[in-house]
C-alpha cells in the first residue's frame, strides 16, 4: 500500500475505535432504539439524493440492512447502555470474525484451517478471562448481559458480512458505498418501532425536544463521519487493493477503542482483563496471520 492509503486505512482505524466512546456520549442524551433509527436515517438522508441505488435484489438489500445495520447496532447499544466498557466492547465486537469464518463454513462452503480453530480457542479463553476480570472488581465489571448483548451484536455482524459476500458474488461491481447508503433507509423503520414499544412516546418526545449539543454531535458523527466517510473510505481502499492487505488494519479498532475509552471516559482494566485483552488480541493475530506465517516458515529458502 502507498503512504497515503496507509494513512487513509490508520484514519479508519481511529474513526472506528473512538466510534464506541461516540456511541456512549449519545446514549446520556437519548436511549438506544431512538439514537439508532435517527443515525441511519441522517446516513440515507440526503445522501440517496447523490448516490445511485444498488443493481441488487430487494431482499438481499433488506437482509443486509437488517443484519449489519439493525440488529448490530440494536444489540451494541442496548449492551454499552445497560453499562458495558465501551473499550471492552470494541473488542468483543471482533468476535465477528469468528462467527464469521464458522458462517462461511455452513452456508457458503468454506474449508476452515487449522489455525482458524486455534484462533478461535485462544480467542474464546481470552473472552472466558474477561469475564472472569470483570467480575472480580466491581470498579471495572462487565454486567454479564452486556457481554451476551456484544457478542450477539458480533454475530448479527457476521451474519451482513455473509450476506456481503453474497451480494458481492452476484453483483461484484456493487459500490460499497452505494450500498450502505440505500440500506440505511431499512433499518429506520424497526428502530423507531421499538423505540415507540420499549422506550415509550414520551421518552421519544423528550429526547427530541431537550437534544443536547452532545447528542447532536453523536450523530453527526455516528452517520456522516464513521458510516459515510469511514465506510467510503474502507470501501474505496478495498477496491484497489487485496483483503489481505487491508482488513488486518481493522485488528488495530480495538486498541484505539479501549485506549480512548480509557482517555476519555477513565474506563480503566484491572490485571486479569489485561490478560484477557492480550490472549483475545493473540487470538485474532493467529486467525488473520498464522496461516500465512506458517506457510511462509515451511516454504523451501532459495
Amino acid at each position: 500500500m502507498s503512504v497515503k492509503d496507509t494513512l487513509l486505512a490508520l484514519l479508519v482505524v481511529i474513526i472506528w475505535g473512538v466510534n464506541f466512546v461516540i456511541i456512549k456520549v449519545g446514549l446520556h442524551g437519548m436511549p438506544p432504539f431512538l439514537l439508532g433509527g435517527l443515525r441511519f436515517l441522517l446516513v440515507a438522508i440526503p445522501a440517496i439524493f447523490f448516490i445511485p441505488a444498488p443493481k441488487i435484489p430487494l431482499k438481499w438489500l433488506a437482509l443486509y440492512a437488517l443484519t449489519i445495520s439493525f440488529l448490530q447496532f440494536a444489540f451494541l447499544f442496548c449492551a454499552i447502555n445497560i453499562g458495558m466498557p465501551t473499550g471492552i466492547a470494541s473488542l468483543i465486537l471482533q468476535s465477528q470474525v469468528f462467527f464469521t469464518i464458522i458462517l462461511g463454513t455452513i452456508f457458503l462452503g468454506e474449508k476452515i484451517k487449522a489455525m482458524q480453530i486455534l484462533g478461535t480457542l485462544i480467542a474464546a479463553a481470552g473472552m472466558a478471562v474477561l469475564v472472569e476480570g470483570g467480575m472480580s472488581n466491581a470498579l471495572s465489571a462487565i454486567p454479564p448481559l452486556g457481554m451476551l448483548l456484544t457478542l450477539t451484536a458480533g454475530l448479527c455482524w457476521a451474519l451482513g458480512n455473509i450476506t456481503n459476500k453474497n451480494i458481492m458474488t452476484a453483483a461484484p461491481n456493487t459500490p460499497i458505498l452505494s450500498l450502505v447508503v440505500w440500506s440505511a433507509l431499512i433499518p429506520v423503520i424497526p428502530f423507531l418501532v421499538c423505540s415507540w414499544i420499549f422506550e415509550g412516546r414520551q421518552t421519544i418526545v423528550d429526547s427530541l425536544v431537550d437534544i443536547k449539543a452532545p447528542t447532536v454531535f453523536s450523530l453527526i458523527y455516528l452517520a456522516f463521519i464513521s458510516t459515510i466517510i469511514g465506510y467510503g473510505l474502507w470501501g474505496a481502499l478495498l477496491s484497489r487493493y487485496e483483503t489481505w492487505r487491508v482488513t488486518p488494519f481493522a485488528l488495530l479498532v480495538p486498541v484505539v477503542g479501549l485506549t480512548s475509552a480509557a482517555l476519555i471516559l477513565g474506563e480503566l482494566l484491572n490485571i486479569l482483563q489485561i490478560i484477557g485483552v492480550a490472549v483475545i488480541m493473540l487470538g485474532l493475530l493467529i486467525n488473520v496471520f498464522g496461516s500465512r506465517l506458517i506457510n511462509r516458515w515451511l516454504a523451501p529458502q532459495v
